[in-house]
């Protein structure tokens, strides 16, 4: 767990996050129908190498993989919720596409998420898409000194359910420093109130992810990495890495 103490480590933690926010630009701005997943990986390794950083996911393997991840991205397509490999797979038209990516540079780590439609969106896929970004607004909001891990997931997932989705507290934001994956846990429901309190420093990614059909429960593909509801149903995934401070929440990973 890491608590920025000077000007110069919040800045080096925002160029971190900018070259992330800057690959996930990219890569929607080249995602259409056609277009392969391992593509959009290539887009995203050009930017992030292309800035001098590396790629945390790239090779990361934790306890629950059986084999490293082997993209830039995470790129999970309709009922793929989290952690969809960058393969072979072509766009289609109405695809929902959550992608995920982060990037060390110089030391500091930055992750963020996003989801979007391909092609012609469907109305449901944009209502489950704005009710995340929500999530992700109140969650944000939420991280304020004297606050506490609780206050941001009790907001997360009161939005949620709000909006009847499905919302999973088995994975959700983390701590981010000088790795990718930190504590604290910042699981997406909860009680306000609880966990640790929120001090000036402290970095967390902040990752609501939902899914339309209400059913928060996953299973997952052969490939030992990719989730999927199991209802079938599509998800979608926001986050940004984000610095609890005096002058409230920080944004670390806007382009």
């Amino acid at each position: 767990m890491v608590e920025l103490k000077t000007p110069g480590e919040v800045e080096a933690m925002r160029a971190a996050g900018r070259v992330v926010g800057q690959a996930l630009v990219a890569v929607r701005e080249a995602a259409a129908v056609g277009v392969r997943l391992d593509e959009l990986d290539a887009v995203a390794r050009e930017v992030v190498f292309g800035a001098g950083a590396t790629s945390p996911f790239l090779g990361y393997q934790p306890r629950f993989a059986d084999s490293p991840f082997p993209g830039v991205i995470c790129a999970s397509v309709n009922d793929a919720v989290l952690h969809g490999i960058p393969g072979r797979y072509a766009l289609r038209d109405g695809d929902l596409l959550s992608v995920d990516c982060g990037a060390v540079l110089d030391g500091w780590a930055g992750d963020s998420a996003t989801t979007f439609s391909v092609g012609t969106p469907r109305p449901e896929d944009e209502a489950l898409v704005a009710a995340t970004r929500e999530a992700l607004a109140a969650g944000i909001a939420a991280a304020v000194v004297g606050g506490r891990i609780g206050d941001i997931s009790a907001a997360i997932g009161a939005v949620g359910h709000a909006h009847g989705c499905g919302v999973n507290t088995e994975f959700g934001g983390h701590g981010v420093g000088r790795t990718m994956h930190e504590d604290p846990s910042v699981p997406n429901d909860g009680r306000a109130g609880r966990g640790l309190t929120l001090k000036p420093g402290l970095v967390i990614a902040i990752e609501p992810w939902f899914t339309a059909g209400g059913n928060s429960s996953y299973r997952t593909d052969p490939d030992g990495w990719t989730m999927r509801s199991v209802d079938g149903s599509r998800g979608a995934h926001e986050e940004h890495t984000v610095a609890v401070t005096t002058d409230g929440p920080v944004v670390l990973t806007l382009p």
